[in-house]
């Protein structure tokens, strides 16, 4: 074994240890662990932003994109918003040791479930320091341990937020092991991550495709996770018109860089004339490039043909799939074939295609008269997210404290004895 594969795999036996403590933690000491780590980035702002300049000039030397420097930004307004999140995950209720869905059974027995927290969490994530304190925060409410491994892109920042965290810990007395990152940059380590099945019990990667497909099919570690942001925006005959160019030009150019931005913009026949030259508009004053079916070409002949490649493509810029089809039909349709199960809205008054909509399209957030923009952990009320999950197993959508515990079953008896021969 490597000297490398030897140090995360103590990382993963600490790890281990603990989460035995995290497990027993009251939500007392939990929410001091939290409010100290609220403090501690407060009172080191200085030091976060200098780290962070390290960060940031040893991107620009490698030649970054500027979206991914965008993403690396560490500055005031990044800091309250992080400060933000702490204070929302601290005043949720702890879901640990929560029981749920308790009936008394026709033996006398009572039966419910408790949730309890998974143990040790792994995260593999690339630029945004913020993902450091979010992941750290989710996972000790809930009460598990965390190993990061962020990006080398971000290594001096997420260090400095760690040591921020670790000053945290030691104030609530819990162990500082709870929050744990691998601080090299050296590839190999995520092969050994991944593979650290006797520690880990979940993992999570956030960043590129290539990043994830590799995670996803090398770990041998359970992994929620999405691929894509494949996101529609769905306009129907029954739309508002003024309120349908508000949603489509926001869910488009709020953000270009995220998985919830808009990818491919979905018309009705009936109303595809009026509504696109006027979109067009709009999104002209964005530089947006669209990209479109035969229909709209016909009603926007300046635009570029759009090939079967665009409709799958997350572009992740200033770039719109635009396709004008039948009816709502057909919108579910071509959905479900080319999306990605991420985000998708329906822009519509008529509530019976509204709930339509919203049953028949398979994706892990469905929206209605929203803008996909709001496709986030923070938004949905769960005070920060750990990801976006598009499987359908454990957790689906953003990924907050529900997403991060388990449940057991549990039994309260009067000391009752099963008599097999009263039951089929």
């Amino acid at each position: 074994m490597t000297e490398l594969a030897e140090q995360i795999t103590r990382m993963g036996q600490a790890a281990r240890e603990a989460s035995r403590v995290l497990a027993k933690a009251s939500p007392a000491s939990k929410s001091t662990a939290l409010k100290a780590i609220a403090e501690a980035i407060d009172g080191h702002r200085s030091h976060l932003v200098a780290a962070n300049y390290k960060d940031l000039e040893l991107g620009q030397a490698k030649g970054l994109a500027t979206p991914l420097l965008d993403r690396l930004v560490l500055d005031d307004s990044t800091i309250d918003r992080m400060i933000q999140s702490i204070q929302e995950v601290d005043a949720l209720a702890d879901p640990i040791g929560r029981l749920e869905q308790t009936s008394i059974r026709p033996s006398g027995i009572s039966v419910g479930r408790m949730r309890v927290p998974l143990g040790v969490i792994g995260i593999i994530y690339e630029s945004r320091p913020n993902v450091t304190v979010d992941a750290s925060i989710l996972c000790l409410k809930t009460g598990n341990a965390v190993i990061l491994r962020g990006g080398s892109e971000a290594l001096s920042s997420n260090q400095a937020l760690v040591q921020c965290i670790h000053r945290a810990l030691a104030k609530a007395d819990l162990p500082e092991t709870s929050v744990q990152l691998i601080a090299t940059s050296d590839r190999a380590a995520v092969g050994h991550l991944i593979r650290l099945s006797d520690y880990l019990d979940l993992l999570v990667p956030r960043g590129g495709r290539g990043l994830i497909e590799r995670i996803n099919s090398e770990a041998t570690v359970p992994v929620i996770k999405h691929l894509d942001g494949v996101c529609h925006l769905y306009i129907d005959r029954s739309a508002d018109f003024d309120k349908a160019i508000a949603l489509a030009v926001n869910s488009k150019v709020e953000k270009l860089a995220v998985c919830c931005a808009l990818e491919t913009l979905l018309l009705d026949s009936i109303t595809a004339k009026y509504i696109l030259p006027v979109l067009a508009k709009a999104y002209a004053k964005h530089s947006i490039e669209l990209r479109g079916c035969d229909r709209a070409c016909e009603i926007l002949p300046e635009i570029k043909a759009a090939t079967d490649e665009d409709w799958y493509q997350e572009y992740l810029g200033p770039i719109l799939a635009v396709k004008v089809v039948d009816d709502l039909d057909a919108a579910i349709r071509h959905i479900n074939h080319y999306g990605s199960m991420h985000t998708d809205s329906i822009v519509a008054e008529n509530q019976a295609s509204v709930w339509r909509f919203l049953r028949e399209v398979d994706s892990a957030s469905v929206m209605a008269n929203a803008s996909t923009q709001f496709a986030d952990g923070f938004e949905f009320g769960l005070g920060a997210e750990i990801g976006i999950s598009t499987d359908k197993l454990h957790a689906r959508g953003p990924v907050g404290l529900e997403g991060l515990t388990s449940a057991k079953f549990v039994v309260f008896g009067q000391g009752h004895t099963r008599d097999r021969s009263q039951t089929s």
